[in-house]
């Protein structure tokens, strides 16, 4: 076992910095019936349960992580993070 390999206090080694893992963040969610479903079409919109300056969630590997708000970097969407959650939720 290499030096990289080990945990050091309660902390990881760098062993594990070149792993990747899944960041996504959510603007809200929608409950639609099947019926409505199958009628959205392109132009169709689809209201969220969040308002325009509501945060919206990070999560990491489908563990909620943090708040954050949605900002313009060039020509990409991008978050800037407003609150990390004291522990992952679900």
């Amino acid at each position: 076992m290499g030096s990289d390999d080990i945990m050091i206090g309660d902390k990881p080694s760098e062993a594990v910095y070149d792993v990747s893992v899944e960041c996504y963040a959510v603007l809200g969610t929608a409950d639609l019936p099947i019926a409505q479903l199958l009628k959205l079409g392109r132009g169709a919109v689809v209201e969220l349960d969040r308002k325009v300056n509501d945060p919206v969630d990070l999560y990491v590997n489908r563990k909620k992580i943090a708040k954050a708000e949605v900002v313009v970097v060039e020509d990409h969407l991008a978050v800037t993070i407003t609150e990390v959650l004291k522990r992952a939720a679900d």
